[in-house]
């Protein structure tokens, strides 16, 4: 059975349509990834691509023993990734405000699967998507995470095993 080690929750403001979180041993940098994508991977950092209209996000994070329980809610997206971190300390960056600490404890470096799953707050909207550029249509539902923000985003991290290949 999974259970929560640590938690974290904090605002973060996006910008350039961008928030992440990258490991503190790695240079922080844009991944030069798939942008058909929501979520943008590289190793030691993954980032969200938010519409340009979100200004302010709650962002909470959760360390887990295993997998996680699914959460009930009606989320906009949902994105599975696995990313190694090297150091296991995690920053959230914006690329106006740079690196910010938090005091979410992962069990050790290593190779790590993260959940992403958000929602947009309809009443703030209308949200254009930053991979179509058409208007979103935002489910209802989740108004308390939101607290007035234009974003919830709950981040679930689980350390993992890599796979070893017989040579």
């Amino acid at each position: 059975m999974s259970r929560l080690l640590d938690a974290y929750e904090t605002a973060v403001s996006p910008s350039y349509r961008l928030f992440g979180l990258v490991d503190a041993t790695v240079d922080t940098y844009t991944p030069d990834a798939d942008r058909s994508n929501w979520l943008l991977s590289a190793f030691g950092m993954v980032y969200l691509q938010v519409p340009s209209q979100v200004t302010n996000s709650t962002v909470r994070l959760e360390c887990w023993s295993s997998l996680p329980p699914e959460r009930d809610a009606n989320w906009f997206g949902r994105e599975d990734v696995e990313v190694e971190l090297p150091g296991g300390d995690l920053r959230i960056v914006t690329i106006d405000g740079g690196l910010e600490e938090i005091p979410l404890t992962l069990p050790s470096p290593g190779l790590y699967k993260m959940r992403w799953q958000w929602v947009f707050n309809g009443e703030r909207g209308p949200f254009t998507s930053p991979l179509s550029w058409h208007t979103l249509q935002i489910p209802p539902g989740t108004e308390e995470e939101l607290d007035g923000r234009d974003q919830y985003c709950l981040v679930q991290i689980w350390r993992i095993v890599a796979d070893v290949k017989a040579g």
